[in-house]
């Protein structure tokens, strides 16, 4: 039964043999799961992987399994329930904010139709513009284009334009051991520096060692001092999972420097755009969120603030609550952005997309307009005038 399952899982390299496949069989036929393709995904990885180190090959692997389904109705009809259809969709637009919405005349219509389009259609569909399947102009689907839709059992995104996405992303901490090719990253950090001596005294200090040696006629005595650190305190905000995909070594060689360089580094997750939520840890960012009105509690206006990410998203997440294509946000993404601004002074944002690629994208402009266009490339140049930008102040 599943067969194809274990095989694309050793082709990924997740070390699982026949007595993991037979007790994944055993778990089924008990009844432990039942048509919920979510709770099939938490058994299937409990049962099948042995060691955390191997829970993203399982995703990619179940992915690509998923994925080969030819079902695609059904599959449909029994992973999208009502409720989160209603959730997701259900908020208050001005009549100017409607205005603004081309595609099927509105959120509220869009949701309408494609319920009605997934009663309408009777089976799997390739191509073409009305009906909900892969390839074609569809506003609901996967591997096609329209500029406001729903994603759908699509691997990743491909254009940056859906509105909502109907899949759960499991996202990779970033590595912060990850040393190869960051020493260049180093030395454009290390522009923003602020040297102090504190902690435990562990170093030699020589010229007081001299001083005090002479006051007692020229009997030792030796003085340590704390070592130099660099005093300088960063909250660091880092996008992933998305259209972040594309950039994830030149993140992994900033993050592994960043914490080589500064002393007092705190890190958080996001995913677009900041919302109520951030997290630690990737494999755990459904439970154990942290609200970030605490984290704006938390650190001191003496933290300064470096966010990552390519800004390029649906504009709704910057402008609209709701706007989030993961979950139904109270409030619009640009109001924690500017709740950010107010509550740290000296922020930066870091774009690894190239500035001629910025105008293309309207809600990287409206992230430059909020942060008072406080954005720079990830680039060494981009580096070393952000970090210049950030000691000034």
């Amino acid at each position: 039964m599943f067969i194809g399952l274990f095989e694309t899982l050793k082709r990924a390299g997740v070390p699982v043999s026949l007595r993991e496949l037979l007790d994944l069989h055993a778990v089924v036929e008990r009844g432990v799961v039942f048509a919920d393709m979510e709770a099939f995904y938490q058994v299937a990885r409990t049962v099948m992987v042995k060691d955390e180190r191997h829970f993203d090959r399982f995703d990619r692997a179940f992915a690509a399994w998923f994925k080969g389904l030819e079902d695609m109705d059904a599959a449909i009809e029994a992973l999208i329930p009502d409720d989160w259809l209603r959730r997701e969709f259900e908020k208050q637009l001005t009549d100017e904010e409607k205005a603004k919405i081309e595609s099927l005349g509105g959120l509220e219509e869009l949701i309408e139709t494609f319920k009605k389009r997934l009663e309408e259609q009777k089976e799997r569909h390739a191509g073409g513009n009305k009906w909900i399947g892969t390839g074609g102009t569809s506003p609901f689907g996967a591997y096609g284009y329209n500029p406001e839709g729903i994603r759908i059992g699509q691997d990743g995104s491909r254009h940056r334009r859906a509105t909502k996405v109907w899949d759960e992303r499991r996202f990779r901490d970033y590595d912060d051991s990850l040393e190869l090719g960051t020493r260049n990253i180093k030395m454009a950090l290390r522009r923003l520096r602020k040297f102090a001596r504190q902690g435990a005294l562990e170093e030699f200090d020589v010229d007081s060692t001299i001083r005090e040696t002479a006051k007692d006629a020229g009997l030792l005595n030796v003085q340590m001092r704390p070592e130099r650190h660099n005093a300088v305190k960063v909250l660091l905000f880092l996008d992933v999972g998305g259209s972040m995909d594309d950039h994830i070594r030149v993140c992994e060689e900033l993050f592994s420097a960043a914490r080589s360089e500064f002393k007092h580094l705190e890190h958080y997750y996001f995913h677009n755009c900041l919302y109520e939520g951030v997290w630690r840890n990737n494999l755990r960012r459904g439970n154990e969120r942290i609200p970030t009105m605490d984290v704006l509690h938390t650190y001191g206006a003496d933290y300064q603030v470096v966010i990552v990410g390519d800004a390029a998203m649906s504009p709704y997440e910057v402008t609209h609550p709701g706007g989030s294509v993961e979950h139904f946000n109270d409030e619009a993404g640009g109001v924690w952005l500017k709740r950010l601004c107010e509550t740290f002074p000296r922020l930066a944002w870091l774009n690894p997309m190239p500035p001629r690629a910025w105008e293309y994208t309207y809600s990287t402009q409206l992230i430059r307009e909020i942060i008072d266009d406080r954005m720079y490339p990830m680039t060494m140049e981009g580096l070393e005038t952000a970090m210049r930008e950030l000691a000034k102040k």
